[in-house]
């Protein structure tokens, strides 16, 4: 793969993984989000303002749909509250 397209791919995947921390975002009525990536384990951590508001049970409601149609390949997606 030339550098090019690999510069491409991953503007592409950063966008892809902003997106989908901003739907969390929007989703969560948050005003402030963070992510970070793990790559040694593959995992994608996001971090939401107002999250410690929500019980589990609620996350799971508002956030599974939005991770069954993210078509992000990571082992582990976790979401905790803003620090």
């Amino acid at each position: 793969m030339s550098e090019q397209n690999e510069e491409e791919a991953l503007s592409s995947w950063e966008e892809e993984v902003e997106f989908f921390v901003n739907t969390l975002k929007e989703s969560f009525e948050s005003t402030d989000a963070n992510y970070s990536v793990d790559e040694q384990n593959n995992i994608l951590y996001i971090e939401l303002e107002g999250l410690q508001d929500y019980s589990n049970d609620e996350i799971v409601e508002i956030a599974e749909p939005i991770f069954e149609i993210a078509e992000l390949d990571f082992e582990d997606i976790i979401l905790m509250p803003l620090k």
